[in-house]
């Protein structure tokens, strides 16, 4: 990303940028005040159309600007484990995303359809994260 780790992580603490850059949520209910801190939580609205369900994603590790791992629900379609990496590179910052179901659901991730459809969601992700971190005003 051409943004700097910093104004990626600017946009990872703030909750109402997830309704944006995550695919799949429709819009974001409330956070805890110290998120994206670990053990907060982050209130969602996910899925297509009318379709919809309420849950939260918890935030299971905090490092800022560095890495934040979260724990998104979906229940009852499921977990999943999300990890995102920042690494700063030729003046911007490389974003590694590993997202996986989880707990009842970890032997999904096995499956290549599964995978497929992680990796281009995520694609698509990680591109609207890029947009806002290069958008976002610079602290003075």
């Amino acid at each position: 990303m051409s943004a700097s780790p910093e104004a990626v992580w600017a946009v990872l603490a703030d909750p109402p940028s997830y309704g944006h850059w995550v695919v799949g949520s429709k819009y974001i209910r409330g956070a805890d005040d110290t998120f994206p801190a670990a053990g907060t939580k982050l209130h969602h609205t996910i899925g297509v159309g009318p379709l919809t369900l309420d849950d939260h994603t918890e935030v299971l590790e905090s490092d800022p600007p560095r890495r934040l791992k979260l724990r998104a629900k979906g229940r009852p379609l499921g977990t999943a484990s999300v990890v995102l990496e920042l690494e700063p590179l030729d003046g911007g910052t490389q974003v590694t995303m590993l997202e996986d179901p989880d707990q009842l659901w970890t032997p999904l991730k096995y499956l290549p359809p599964v995978q497929i459809a992680t990796r281009i969601r995520n694609t698509e992700s990680l591109k609207r994260l890029e947009e806002l971190a290069v958008a976002k005003p610079k602290a003075t």
